[in-house]
């Protein structure tokens, strides 16, 4: 069997829910040598399994100790409806852990015992880790065609939460660390559920806090508690526009929603000389979807959440077809 058949094979064997002393033991309780990677949420653990498992890895997202997850059952009926979902650009969720622990902590000078729910997701172990490890590597270790797919890849697994589904599931932290990477470079995302599992205003006030996700969070999203699909496609234009160009989005606390890197690439990248003394051995297809990859960039990214592409339009942007809010000259400039 190989590793990606003894992978595949880890949902139907592993118990649905967990323990929490296995989630200890297999990550060595929660050792910082087997951090993978963090985000709002919480943190990401690599998970290895006992020998009668087959010496399998997962990735354990433990969340945060303060995160508002729902009371028991719910938070199992919930879980168990976000395992259902299966596409080739979504992280598959195999089991969880939810459960109840004694600890002492001190309160007034006093030291008293309370009850701390422990809460874990367990994912598919993918060996490439989270894009923001590779996102901004030189070009040579990540081209254009694997820059391509991954836009493609992420495109597609949006597509899926937003049209696929019985109503749209708005992911709310579409971040570099939130999309993870398969050996063949193909996207998955992570964390599309948690907007769901703690409720979409609880979820915004932990994404509008963290000031390590400034940046990506649209305007209506950030100042106004505007929630909708629309906040995705804003965080995905930024995604693409990152990927394409290799340059990282710095925002700040005085620029949250990035508006001087938006202005920065529809400065410097509206020339084929920019995109060639980039990617020096592009062929015409290959200019072609960098150019197509700006402008569906910067489309998502308009301020005005009314003149963003859908989903749907972006997808068949990235197959060549024509789709008309695209024809539209994009206002993407400094706020």
């Amino acid at each position: 069997m190989t590793s990606l058949q003894t992978q595949e094979s880890l949902a139907s064997t592993l118990p649905t829910n967990l323990p929490a002393t296995f989630m200890k033991e297999i990550t060595a309780d929660f050792n910082s040598e087997r951090e993978l990677g963090r985000s709002v949420f919480g943190i990401v653990y690599k998970g290895v399994l006992p020998e009668t498992e087959g010496n399998r890895m997962i990735a354990v997202k433990r969340l945060a100790e303060n995160s508002p997850v729902p009371a028991g059952k719910t938070f199992e009926a919930e879980v168990t409806n976000l395992m259902a979902l299966k596409h080739r650009n979504v992280v598959e969720l195999v089991s969880f852990c939810h459960e109840a622990q004694k600890k002492v902590v001190q309160h007034n000078g006093r030291y008293v015992i309370v009850d701390v729910i422990e809460s874990c997701l367990c994912y598919k172990y993918l060996p490439k880790g989270s894009l923001d490890k590779h996102l901004y590597a030189d070009t040579t270790s990540m081209n254009w065609n694997t820059r391509f797919k991954i836009i493609n890849g992420i495109c597609h697994g949006l597509h899926f939460l937003h049209k696929e589904l019985d109503g749209p599931l708005v992911h709310m932290n579409l971040v570099p660390s939130s999309i993870w990477l398969d050996d063949n470079w193909v996207p998955k995302i992570a964390d599309f559920g948690l907007s769901r599992l703690f409720g979409q205003e609880q979820t915004r006030m932990y994404t509008v806090n963290v000031k390590g996700y400034n940046g990506y969070m649209a305007p209506e999203y950030l100042y106004r508690g505007e929630i909708s699909t629309m906040s995705d496609i804003y965080s995905l234009g930024m995604l693409i526009l990152e990927i394409t160009t290799g340059e990282k989005n710095c925002g700040y606390s005085e620029d949250r929603s990035a508006r001087n890197f938006v202005t920065n690439v529809h400065e410097n990248w509206n020339t084929n000389e920019k995109i060639i003394h980039k990617y020096p051995s592009l062929d015409a297809n290959g200019l072609q979807q960098v150019n197509a990859c700006i402008v569906i960039g910067l489309k998502c990214v308009e301020a005005d959440r009314n003149k963003r592409p859908s989903i749907v339009d972006i997808v068949q942007k990235l197959n060549g077809k024509r789709v008309p809010i695209f024809d539209q000259a994009s206002t993407s400039q400094k706020q």
